[in-house]
């Protein structure tokens, strides 16, 4: 069993620190800091410049629910045929009905688009009605892998169901943890759950290097300092690999 350490980025910065810690993939967003939305092509064509890991990236024409207007449907179809003429190993897609229900059609016509990539249902998996018939749908629909956190806000609080996923994918699909994932989490979650595929951003606050500051007015949420950015650090991608190689060198020895 080869382990996936698949790490979310919203920067070139980002990028480069989850290689240099030992990511053997990428999920490529932007607005990582409201759930993340669909990446800018330029990013996705610097990173590709600079790097040769594979990027999956993530079409969400906006933030919020995963009930989608067909405008923002043929927003999905168009960036899923860019990306994918760019060259992207992947998209990560998900739609839902209004009964919480996966969206069984329009993900047939994602999938259609993104034909020959490596498909991954994201995270509308965790606010979904039934995620066992989800989980079904999604092995007959061909997707490879479902990233979920076990439908709770953090993966350790899913832990119950994330095992019960694992069991159920019967190798037939990637059960990808992730949500609240660190280096002082993963043992615990991947021995509990049995699944060797992670996502994680790495991420912590850097402070801006501007001197001159005007901390009275924001350009977005109030809570949210103008003068920090969330950025992946490899040495936290370095300890969760670590980790995960340990843990499958473990399971080949039995």
């Amino acid at each position: 069993m080869s382990f996936v350490l698949e790490v979310c980025v919203d920067s070139v910065e980002s990028a480069m620190e989850a290689v240099e810690g030992g990511a053997n993939r990428l999920e490529l967003c932007c607005d990582l800091i409201i759930g993340g939305t669909t990446p800018n092509i330029n990013l996705f064509k610097l990173i590709k410049e600079k790097t040769n890991i594979k990027m999956n990236v993530l079409i969400r024409p906006r933030y919020g629910n995963f009930r989608y207007t067909e405008n923002e449907f043929e927003i999905m179809k168009r960036d899923i045929k860019m990306f994918k003429k760019a060259g992207a190993h992947g998209v990560v897609i998900g739609m839902l009905k209004p009964d919480g229900t996966l969206d069984i059609d329009r993900m047939k016509e994602l999938i259609a688009e993104a034909e020959g990539m490596y498909i991954t249902l994201h995270r509308a998996f965790d606010v979904c009605r039934d995620p066992f018939a989800t989980l079904e749908q999604a092995k007959k629909l061909g997707i490879n892998s479902i990233l979920t956190s076990g439908q709770k806000n953090d993966c350790t609080q899913g832990r119950e169901l994330l095992k019960e996923l694992v069991e159920k994918s019967e190798h037939k699909i990637e059960i990808l943890i992730g949500s609240g994932l660190n280096s002082s989490n993963v043992e615990d979650v991947i021995s509990y759950t049995k699944s060797c595929a992670v996502h994680t951003s790495g991420k912590m606050e850097v402070e801006s290097d501007m001197k001159y500051r005007r901390e009275d007015i924001s350009m977005g949420f109030p809570i949210l300092s103008e003068y920090v950015i969330l950025r992946t650090q490899s040495e936290e991608i370095a300890k969760i690999r670590e980790i995960l190689e340990k843990f499958q060198l473990k399971l080949t020895s039995k």
